[in-house]
């Protein structure tokens, strides 16, 4: 998917960020920090209401909070390497990672995919 109108940093994006308060609002903040510092070339822009990545304008990632959870979604998740098993998901090319306040997961491999979903994102655009 690609957003013409990502930016470097959206305040609509950090003003959704600061309204999710709670441990729900934590997360999301926490992973969508980790997607921002993935590169100089990240941008970003609320698409369908949530906080969303992009290497450039195109999509890599986002951040949603529900009643219970936060997802950290990604675009091209299906083709990520999921070693972990953290990815959930049935769709032909998206998955998410579903987080719940004081239940563990494993930050490491999420941190992966992150990193790996830019990665990807990079190659695919021909990002330098």
């Amino acid at each position: 998917m690609l957003f013409p109108g990502a930016v470097v940093r959206d305040a609509a994006v950090d003003a959704w960020l600061a309204a999710r308060p709670g441990a729900l609002g934590r997360l999301a903040r926490r992973w969508f920090t980790a997607m921002r510092a993935c590169g100089a070339d990240v941008r970003e822009l609320l698409h369908d209401g949530h906080p969303t990545a992009c290497v450039g304008e195109a999509a890599f990632g986002y951040v949603n909070v529900f009643t219970a959870h936060v997802n950290v979604g990604f675009f091209k998740g299906a083709e990520l390497p999921d070693p972990a098993g953290l990815l959930q998901g049935t769709g032909k090319a998206m998955r998410h990672v579903k987080l719940r306040p004081g239940e563990a997961v494993d930050e490491a491999a999420l941190q992966a995919l992150i990193v790996a979903a830019h990665a990807d994102l990079r190659r695919r655009t021909g990002a330098p």
